[in-house]
């Protein structure tokens, strides 16, 4: 697919496009020689005056050249098949996470970003992509994707605050005013740090005298210390900002020129067969790609479509801080982390719905309908997104009242029962109250991508959406929740909460946020998966381990008592209560749950009634039949991990 294009990238001029130029540092054979890993820097030059560009925010605020064009740059990295002919003519984009590369541990199983795996994703014939678009990484994680966003010029205007908000885990003098160790944005004045002691208490203002910027301007200090599970936030007037919407333009013109092409020596115009894109992301990245077609970048400078499936997972109903005035991208939204970011916004679903509070009405795809460059969609969520990230918002009315419609080429799936990242054995607990969630739903993502590339490629409709319903009764808010009463669980008291925040009249405008702390002017309803006797969600799909249980396994955990805040939510886990053994152990201790020997006769009915699960999953086309048997396999290995 690529033999006109990569196999000359060393030397390129494009014309009608944004990529300028493109630097070629490694080119090496992988797979014994049928693939190969082409890694370099790619140059773009967006002219403002473009239609396509001025949904960059502060573009026309940026440092032009001499062609009246802002420069960026950003690395980028390519597995793909060395004979084109066993290309199946889809480029796969992950949009990077934080400067990495995971799709290979979700669709190879791989243990890492430089491991390969089984193979799978190759075997398929995908090209894959990846390309950094993130201003902050820091130039220290040489690993990572960078991206070099366009300076603002001299004397454009620079004014906004910024917020850093943190939450220690221990008593400590020091936090760093990045997101995870991204570069912050420079201080140009301190204006006020704030604490709070739980969500919804008032922000506290500390004292100036108590501490300071660090000399590195990269960190706080406090010589009195930052307690352990206090919310602080460190609000200051920013400097130097860049353009860092103009991330999402540089990967909507690199997917457009792999499709597309351009004037490369030796080749010019269109290719005999044109490929498809499919663009994935996961959690940070599946928000960005919510972002990406919310602001139209779904349609090339020319108008063309850029991704024809996208596949956000994970992400919830948010958005996140990447195009606008001094946005920090790794900020995202958890019920105890990063609380107070513009990230959880309306619209949320794909189509049009109505806010009656604020009087507005819109979808999440209006920009990529009236361009005509609507993707094939998939939403995925497991259950810690519903607990964790708002889920719901995207399926149902903006008050709470109603299944809202989803559109023929929308999908959504929820994986119940399945934490934020794959669940793994022996059982384990990490910074939280409860073990953790042993669910790996990687097998089932597997399924679905080759559900969505079928969809692009030869129209194959993919199974039909599995979420809860409001009209099924498979959603609740939290009062109705019918969780069984295991001895020593607390159900989680806080949920995300999709706050309506208001950071000042320019935000929605300009772009430049004026109020930090935000103003808290209500919220969104909060709804829950509704659960069964065992307390396992209804609605959705289940992998064995849910379908046919020795223990609730749940989306959600709470933090350890030793990190603070002890009834808040620990990020991104879920927990597992094992059931108890018999029918007198159950007496003994007041389960409400059946035991597992009330359940099941013998470990090979239980086996039994796995394998009849894991059969229906790829009948579904949820699980591909190579799957079927390390389906079983784990739950066979969660049963010798419980059932005493």
């Amino acid at each position: 697919m690529f033999r006109s294009s990569l196999a000359l990238l060393a030397s390129l001029a494009t014309a009608g496009a944004a990529v300028r130029s493109i630097e070629i540092a490694e080119r090496t054979p992988v797979l014994d020689g049928a693939y190969q890993r082409i890694v370099g820097r790619v140059h773009f030059g967006l002219k403002p005056s473009l239609s396509a560009n001025r949904i960059v925010r502060d573009v026309d605020l940026a440092l032009l050249n001499a062609a009246g064009e802002a420069e960026c740059a950003a690395d980028f990295y390519i597995l793909q098949p060395t004979d084109p002919a066993k290309s199946n003519g889809t480029v796969l984009f992950e949009v990077s996470n934080r400067g990495g590369k995971g799709m290979l541990s979700r669709f190879n199983l791989a243990r890492g970003a430089n491991d390969l795996g089984d193979q799978w994703v190759m075997k398929q014939g995908f090209t894959l992509v990846w390309l950094g678009w993130e201003w902050d990484i820091p130039a220290s994680n040489a690993n990572a994707l960078h991206f070099a966003a366009p300076q603002y010029r001299a004397g454009a205007p620079t004014d906004g605050l910024v917020r850093s908000e943190f939450t220690p885990d221990k008593s400590v003098t020091t936090m760093p005013l990045g997101d995870r160790n991204q570069d912050a944005i420079p201080v140009g004045k301190p204006v006020a740090l704030y604490v709070r002691n739980g969500l919804d208490a008032a922000p506290r203002v500390i004292p100036e005298t108590n501490y300071l910027v660090a000399p590195n301007g990269q960190s706080l200090e406090m010589p009195g210390g930052f307690e352990a599970g206090l919310l602080y936030e460190f609000v200051y007037q920013g400097r130097d900002p860049v353009v860092a919407g103009a991330g999402l333009a540089a990967v909507r013109d690199f997917v457009s020129f792999l499709k597309y092409g351009g004037e490369v020596s030796g080749w010019t115009g269109p290719r005999s067969a044109t490929p498809l894109a499919i663009g994935f992301g996961i959690s940070q990245s599946g928000r960005w790609l919510r972002e990406f077609l919310y602001d139209g970048f779904n349609a090339d400078e020319n108008g063309r479509k850029v991704f024809d499936g996208i596949w956000a997972d994970v992400a919830g109903g948010g958005r996140g801080s990447f195009n606008f005035r001094y946005a920090q991208p790794s900020r995202d939204g958890w019920p105890y982390l990063n609380v107070f970011y513009p990230t959880d916004l309306f619209p949320f679903t794909d189509t049009p719905e109505t806010d009656a509070v604020a009087g507005r009405t819109g979808s999440l795809l209006d920009r990529a309908r009236a361009a005509r460059v609507q993707p094939k969609l998939f939403l995925t969520n497991n259950s810690s997104e519903y607990w964790g990230r708002a889920a719901a918002l995207i399926h149902v009315t903006a008050d709470g009242k109603h299944d809202a419609p989803v559109s023929p080429d929308t999908r959504i799936y929820f994986i119940a029962g399945a934490q934020h990242t794959p669940g793994s054995l022996p059982l384990a607990r990490r910074g939280t109250l409860s073990e953790l969630n042993p669910v790996d739903h990687r097998p089932i993502q597997r399924a679905l991508l080759a559900d969505i590339e079928a969809w692009v490629k030869d129209g194959v409709a993919p199974p039909p959406s599995a979420y809860p319903h409001i009209a099924d009764g498979q959603l609740t808010d939290l009062a109705g929740l019918r969780f069984p009463a295991i001895g020593g669980v607390l159900t989680p008291p806080h949920p995300r909460v999709a706050r309506r925040l208001d950071f000042g009249a320019e935000f929605d405008a300009r772009g430049v946020i004026l109020v930090e702390p935000p103003r808290v002017a209500g919220a969104f309803p909060v709804l829950l998966p509704q659960v069964d006797a065992d307390g396992i969600d209804l609605g959705g799909v289940r992998l064995p381990e849910l379908a046919v249980p020795v223990a609730t396994i749940t989306g959600w955990n709470l933090r350890a008592p030793e990190r603070g805040a002890p009834a808040e939510l620990a990020e991104y886990y879920g927990s597992i209560f094992p059931l108890v053994p018999t029918k007198e152990a159950r007496t003994a201790t007041h389960d409400p749950r059946l035991s597992i020997a009330e359940r099941y006769a013998s470990f090979e009915e239980y086996k039994q009634r796995v394998t009849a699960a894991a059969d229906e999953l790829v009948r579904e086309r949820f699980v591909l039949p190579q799957d079927r048997d390390s389906l079983i396999e784990h739950a066979v290995r969660l049963w010798q991990a419980v059932a005493h």
